[in-house]
């Protein structure tokens, strides 16, 4: 593996590319220092830290905060990361589905592809709009006397044009630099989180044999918990994430002139969690705002003593049985919806019967598709348990009784943030590798090619 990092840079195309992601990885983190004008920020750091990370509202800003890969604890110009582009990204991905001209697009190949990307950077604008709108608003309170009005205005245009400026760096990456730029963008600001964490850990830390009984310390056996449940959850993510089901594929034999073509058989790889992370994304956005609302229902006068409510409010704190369960059974709806939004097994039987290929036993057309949708759903209900099974994890680890491991350290043992750091990881590892292979150097692995998120 050392001689393949090596190999990196004697690879002077490949260097460069490494090396021009990386540069503009730094500039991405840099951004995060630059304040916006006329807010406090010590007076926000001072609120962000006194704030319940483990209340509904606590949770949603740090869920918020991850996906985005921005920064809510400061007001910066990269304060609100790229989800804009990625909300405008879904919506139009959904769009596709039901809009004829989009459909028309989609078809249309790599042109179609540019266009509607050119559509996802128009759309991420007026969602920057509103989102930084309303951020402003909120730390209104936190502006300098007399220039609340002047702080909403110049932060909202500060905080687009910063979201824009990632948009920009992220496609940079696409064309100049390797891997998948926004993702790698993401993926930046999750691992950034990381050192504040262990240091969290090494503050509270205690090596005398037996310590970590207290509530907040972390003593030998709990230090060696959190590593091998880390390994374990990472092992995990790593299997599921380049899981897949193999369909045999049996290509027809053609003669032309003398000689006697096709014959070859291969396989369709079917990925057991064909929805990545987005079932997580979807299912944790929606669960945050029930809570949110019963707590300012209670906040009002007339509800405040409200036994139905305040029952209602316990069951979906984060953490509760009901809301577990909840948040389990959306997340495995979630993902079949997302698995047939994505997975046209009528478009795939159709592309299997026009190359002349077919499914040993199966007819092609209907009877090909048929099968492979029913593969599909069994296949994504493991895809889909698995996902939840990861959701859960941090709220149980945070939750175990004699641990009392704090929610923060807790989350990097599952989630989104996990699931996120895998996939990208291996994309990159395996674009890095095909890039390797292909100059006849040696990839990571001496026992064969590490494949990809879809099996290459």
């Amino acid at each position: 593996m050392f001689n393949a990092a090596v190999n990196i840079f004697k690879i002077p195309d490949l260097r460069n590319k490494v090396l021009f992601t990386i540069a503009l990885l730094i500039i991405y983190r840099i951004g995060f220092h630059i304040p916006l004008p006329g807010v406090d920020q010590q007076k926000m750091i001072g609120a962000s830290e006194n704030r319940d990370q483990s209340s509904p509202v606590g949770r949603a800003l740090e869920h918020l905060q991850m996906l985005s890969g921005g920064n809510l604890k400061r007001s910066s110009l990269f304060g609100l990361g790229i989800m804009p582009y990625i909300t405008a990204s879904i919506i139009l991905m959904l769009l596709g589905e039901v809009m004829p001209s989009l459909k028309k697009l989609k078809a249309e190949g790599q042109t179609g592809y540019k266009k509607i990307q050119e559509y996802t950077r128009y759309l991420t604008v007026p969602i920057c709009i509103v989102q930084s709108m309303m951020f402003m608003k909120m730390m209104r309170s936190f502006a300098y006397p007399g220039l609340e009005g002047s702080t909403v205005i110049m932060g909202t245009i500060g905080m687009t044009a910063g979201t824009v400026f990632l948009m920009w760096l992220g496609e940079q990456i696409d064309e100049y630099g390797i891997g998948n730029g926004i993702s790698l963008l993401i993926m930046a600001g999750i691992v950034a989180q990381m050192p504040g964490t262990l240091y969290t850990v090494y503050q509270n830390s205690s090596m005398t044999v037996g310590a970590g009984s207290a509530s907040g310390t972390y003593g030998p056996a709990k230090i060696l918990f959190l590593i091998v449940a880390f390994v374990f959850v990472v092992a995990g993510a790593i299997l599921i994430t380049q899981g897949q089901r193999r369909i045999p594929v049996q290509q027809a034999k053609q003669m032309r002139g003398r000689k006697m073509y096709g014959g070859q058989r291969h396989y369709l790889p079917l990925r057991i969690n064909h929805g990545g992370v987005m079932p997580i994304i979807f299912a944790s956005s929606l669960m945050q705002f029930p809570p949110i609302v019963v707590g300012q229902l209670l906040s009002v006068e007339k509800l405040a003593n409200s036994a139905i409510l305040g029952n209602i409010a316990m069951a979906l704190q984060p953490g509760a049985y009901t809301y577990n369960v909840i948040y389990i059974i959306m997340i495995i709806l979630f993902s079949y919806f997302w698995t047939t939004v994505q997975f046209q097994p009528k478009e795939m039987a159709k592309n299997l019967r026009n190359s002349g290929s077919f499914i040993p036993g199966l007819r092609p057309g209907f009877r090909t598709a048929e099968y492979l949708e029913t593969v599909m759903a069994r296949i994504t209900f493991y895809g889909a348990a698995f996902l939840a099974i990861i959701a859960v994890v941090p709220t149980v680890i945070a939750q175990m009784p004699g641990l009392s491991i704090d929610w923060q350290v807790a989350s990097f043992f599952g989630g989104t943030g996990l699931l996120i750091v895998v996939s990208v990881s291996l994309d990159l590892v395996q674009r890095v590798e095909s890039n390797l292979i292909m100059r006849n150097y040696e990839g990571f692995s001496s026992t064969g090619r590490i494949k990809g998120a879809r099996g290459w």
